[in-house]
């Protein structure tokens, strides 16, 4: 609301404080009169509601505009073929020959660890399955889960191969504990900070003819910082729900098939084992391992996303960025220890590309669907924002209809005054 005050020559000054309009050096440097100050304020009050209403038609246009556009990526998803689940595929898939074959393939890379006799790896799965007995009264292993090359699985034995790679025998051999108490229980030490070596997997390791050579590398679940964010909703596997890359004009990185964090398949055996701070193996060991790394169908297509590779980035054809500015070049290392397969590497080439294609829809769809509540809410704003200049010029319209009037009937009955003789 506009406060006005007439002063005995007529001029009208401003209230600076409660005035809609700016004040201009005439009216600091001496007033205006009360017409020119009501047509200036209320043709700057006008000019605010243009304004406002052009903001509201953009607004609603823009709403249209982008409910078309779900609309379309909601059909787009209905109208694809329907693939089935990843627990779907694989309960189909393991069936007969495929189950046998997935266990199979499991007992190889226990084999294979086996055979890096001097390896704690070796050591604890030589307890487990050949000295069953001893296993049972060492009771510090009931917190060790494994080694992390048999706590997932993938879908394509290439790259199980190449992430083993990434990793390095010496994770891919790590021993994973839930707790530290169980980490700590595995290597003691006297008073001068020298290795007791019959106590832990030391003491173990001798006992079973395999003494340890070497340092090893432990995994304390607990101990990790984990992923702090959203699931990908109604997903068994309770995949990352993480953001794709985006190069600088927007657009998603040309064969960018996913994070390697979400292409580890948990074991079932563990895929709904919590830490005691209610985490899971996904967003605790994988996500420490992996983080955001990218995987890309080939090397060319990977070297193009380098301004949106921020965690390191693999290839299906044999690149590894390890980390920014990190690349790892030569021929490929041949690894023993991966991770076991999942039985589904009879999947035609088909099923995962209409599975990509499916997530880039949902991902569309959802992103649409932040940008249609993004501009419901500037809307809404501005909406509240035109009704309240509104009735703001509805006011001052009205005050200086009055005002002006008193004014009108005070020069009338001036008029209207005799003057003195």
């Amino acid at each position: 609301m506009v406060s006005t005050n007439q002063d005995s020559s007529g001029t009208i000054h401003v209230d600076q404080k409660s005035t809609p309009v700016p004040v201009t050096s005439n009216v600091q440097n001496g007033g205006i009169s009360q017409a020119e100050y009501i047509n200036f304020a209320t043709k700057k009050l006008q000019d605010d509601l243009e304004t406002l209403g052009r903001k509201i038609q953009q607004h609603e246009e823009n709403l249209v505009f982008l409910t078309n556009q779900y609309n379309k990526a909601e059909k787009s998803i209905v109208d694809l073929p329907a693939i089935p689940s990843k627990t779907q595929s694989s309960a189909m898939s393991l069936n007969g020959d495929d189950k046998a074959s997935e266990q199979n393939e499991e007992k190889v890379i226990i084999e294979k660890i086996l055979q890096h006799e001097k390896s704690a790896a070796a050591v604890l799965y030589q307890l487990n399955t050949r000295h069953s007995n001893q296993a049972a009264s060492v009771t510090w292993t009931k917190d060790v889960l494994g080694v992390v090359a048999t706590l997932g699985k993938t879908e394509d034995d290439n790259l199980s191969r190449l992430l083993a790679e990434y990793l390095g025998v010496d994770i891919m051999m790590a021993i994973v504990c839930k707790t530290y108490e169980s980490a700590r229980a595995l290597e003691t030490y006297d008073t001068e900070s020298n290795i007791i070596k019959s106590s832990g997997l030391h003491g173990l390791g001798a006992s079973m003819g395999r003494p340890l050579d070497g340092r090893f590398l432990v995994i304390c679940l607990e101990n990790l910082r984990p992923y702090i964010g959203e699931f990908v909703r109604n997903d068994p596997q309770k995949r990352l729900d993480l953001e794709k890359p985006r190069l600088p004009n927007g657009e998603c990185p040309a064969g960018f098939l996913g994070y390697a964090v979400n292409m580890i398949a948990i074991e079932s055996t563990y895929l709904y084992y919590l830490t005691s701070g209610g985490f899971g193996l996904r967003e605790t060991l994988f996500y420490q391992l992996f983080s955001r790394l990218q995987v890309y169908k080939t090397r060319s297509e990977m070297l193009i996303a380098l301004p949106c590779i921020s965690d390191g980035a693999v290839s299906l054809d044999g690149g590894i960025i390890k980390t920014t500015g990190v690349f790892s070049l030569g021929n490929r290392q041949e690894m023993d220890i991966i991770f076991p397969s999942c039985g589904t590497a009879s999947r035609p080439v088909e099923y995962y590309e209409q599975e990509i294609k499916m997530r880039e829809l949902q991902w569309k769809r959802e992103m649409i669907s932040e940008d249609v509540r993004r501009e419901q809410s500037i809307l809404d704003h501005s909406k509240t924002a035109f009704a309240s200049k509104k009735q703001e010029l509805i006011q001052f319209l009205a005050q200086s209809s009055l005002y002006m009037s008193q004014q009108q009937a005070h020069a009338a009955q001036e008029r209207l005054t005799p003057l003195p003789r």
